[in-house]
């Protein structure tokens, strides 16, 4: 699966299929979705899409390209379409993400209205000791790669408990992030420059049921590797977002 990463890559550019995926990895195409979707959690197709937009962030805030010329570059024939996924996979237009140098103010939670059958998703995020992480960034996505905009989210100072309310029903992943302190300007260099600037958590698929109230999970983050979804939203600017400003439980 990793060679197969690789190659997604090496040819972020071009067009290629599932078949030419399965061939670099050696396997019969069914097997090898089935391979990487267990080792990653999600399918081939879903994290070459991740990847391209994750190297189209990288170009926005490392070159001065322009929109369509980066659009191009990760294997985009029409620049309105990557600009309409880019919005609802990052959180914010192209144009806006290079203005604020890959960071965001906040991250909007999804409209849902209220639900009696909701439930509480709560635990704790534990980290390694000795880390210095800054916020960290918890949401409820409906797939194994955090973008768009979650259906509940909340965000923390440090490690400890959380609690995620008014959880609707439905199969959703949990899934947090964290930038290190001091460590902000290295991500603009890409997604795995620097192993210890960006880590990761994640637990599920958790499913809410009518009737069972509160359900508990536990996250311990860890510094993302190559096998992990990039994280396509735009990072919380720790330097000047005040704790709870538009992303609260």
């Amino acid at each position: 699966m990793g060679r197969v990463i690789d190659f997604m890559h090496e040819n972020i550019g071009e067009q290629f299929t599932i078949d030419d995926m399965a061939r670099t990895a050696n396997y019969s195409k069914f097997h090898f979705s089935r391979a990487f979707q267990r080792v990653t959690g999600v399918s081939p197709g879903r994290f070459l899409a991740a990847i391209r937009l994750q190297e189209a962030k990288r170009l926005l805030v490392s070159t001065s390209l322009t929109v369509t010329d980066i659009s191009h570059r990760v294997g985009y024939t029409s620049v309105g379409t990557f600009s309409s996924r880019f919005r609802s996979s990052v959180g914010i237009s192209p144009t806006t993400y290079r203005q604020l140098g890959g960071f965001a103010v906040h991250i909007p939670m999804a409209r849902r209205a209220g639900n009696p059958r909701s439930a509480t998703v709560q635990g704790e995020i534990s980290a390694p000791l000795g880390g210095a992480h800054g916020l960290i960034f918890i949401g409820l996505f409906p797939d194994g790669i955090p973008q768009g905009s979650p259906i509940r989210c909340s965000v923390l100072s440090r490690p400890g408990p959380f609690v995620l309310t008014s959880v609707p029903p439905g199969t959703w992943h949990l899934l947090a992030h964290s930038v290190a302190l001091g460590r902000e300007s290295m991500l603009g260099n890409g997604p795995f420059a620097d192993g210890l600037a960006l880590s990761v958590a994640s637990s599920g698929p958790i499913t809410i049921r009518p009737g069972v109230p509160v359900r508990h999970a536990d996250l311990t983050l860890r510094p993302i590797r190559a096998l992990d979804p990039p994280v396509l939203l735009a990072l919380l600017d720790v330097r000047t977002v005040a704790l709870g400003a538009g992303a609260a439980s």
